[in-house]
């Protein structure tokens, strides 16, 4: 089968652009097997170099949550949407601009605002307050929110990052190897940061005494800086976040260490398209509007990877193209690559996976 002879990451990054990859919205090779992240529909893709029957173009379609309802004409009336990233804006990033700039949302009725953010779990609490209807934000703050206050808690519509990207980077050099060697030690991290909100589950599995750790907050701008001048011995991110971040300020990868919380058995679900209630109550043709562009932006960015982060450059122009072409393909090899991809998809959650 398939699948089985391919790579996550294959699947993500074959060439979209050939007669054999392309996607196609009305294709009429559809299945009730093709699903998404709870939104029903349709959809297709086709993937490198196999001979499909029409069940397996089904499959493929789940490669990249293709799984979406079928495209509408725009409604005459324009829905308003504030949408606020994880971070900066960056490589990453594009499929949301190409959405943007190819009038994927427009073409749904939709007039979306793409705002920078201040970190993946910051975006919870200002959709859950009414600030932003949407984030592209952590799903493990949303579930911290749903668990304190349910009645609050917005709603993951399409999960994206399926890799745990969490984790605790170290000078290489450091006397850290493990997480037991946290103990005594004194770590930084931005208060909103993902990883720092996941530390006492990973003090937790690890088995390793969280109170003899001291914990310092820092503006996320500061974090590299400070690692390396030694202010703190670690530093919690996500590893692409705080790999770049750093190359863009001369230090290279050799310099650095990261104890990955997935490495100690926490396989979690990251970033995710989080939409409020009231918007999933009032409007949900918007939702699936809006899922089902973003998801034409990411099939977009698959096809060039290069145009993709060019459409952040046009929004930053500061922004080294290099390195977030760079960030890009790491953050879909590191971040987007769990095996499951073969099975049902991306935007869908696997219930062994939760």
């Amino acid at each position: 089968f398939f699948f089985k002879q391919k790579t996550a990451y294959e699947i993500l990054t074959c060439d979209w652009s050939s007669d054999v990859c392309s996607s196609d919205l009305s294709s009429p090779h559809r299945s009730q097997k093709t699903r998404s992240s709870g939104w029903s529909g349709s959809g297709s893709a086709g993937a490198c170099g196999a001979q499909f029957t029409a069940n397996t173009m089904a499959t493929v379609s789940e490669a990249i949550g293709l799984a979406l309802p079928l495209a509408t004409p725009a409604s005459a009336q324009t829905t308003k949407l504030k949408l606020v990233l994880n971070w900066k804006y960056q490589g990453p990033q594009g499929l949301f601009f190409l959405a943007e700039d190819k009038g994927y949302f427009k073409a749904e009725g939709l007039e979306v605002t793409l705002d920078q953010g201040n970190g993946s779990g910051a975006g919870v609490p200002l959709v859950a307050n009414g600030t932003y209807d949407v984030a592209f934000g952590d799903i493990n703050a949303l579930i911290e929110l749903a668990a304190k206050k349910p009645e609050d808690a917005p709603i993951a519509v399409y999960v994206m990052f399926n890799q745990p990207p969490f984790t605790v980077a170290v000078k290489a050099d450091s006397p850290i190897k493990t997480p037991k060697d946290f103990e005594g030690k004194t770590l930084g991290g931005a208060a909103n940061d993902g990883a720092l909100k996941l530390f006492p589950a990973l003090c937790k599995i690890a088995k390793f005494d969280c109170a003899k750790v001291n914990i310092t907050n820092m503006q996320p701008n500061l974090r590299e800086q400070m690692l390396m001048q030694g202010q703190v011995d670690g530093v919690f991110g996500y590893v692409n976040t705080i790999r770049f971040s750093a190359k863009l300020m001369g230090v290279g990868d050799d310099k650095l260490r990261y104890i990955n919380f997935g490495d100690y058995g926490m396989d979690l679900y990251s970033n995710a398209i989080i939409v409020s209630k009231k918007l999933v109550k009032e409007n949900p043709k918007a939702v699936e509007g809006l899922v089902r562009a973003i998801n034409k932006g990411l099939i977009d960015s698959l096809k060039d990877l290069d145009g993709s982060v060019a459409a952040v450059a046009k929004r930053e122009p500061l922004i080294k193209l290099p390195v977030e072409r760079e960030r890009f393909d790491a953050t879909l090899k590191e971040e987007m690559n769990h095996p499951e991809i073969a099975k049902i998809g991306l935007g869908k959650i696997g219930r062994a996976h939760v």
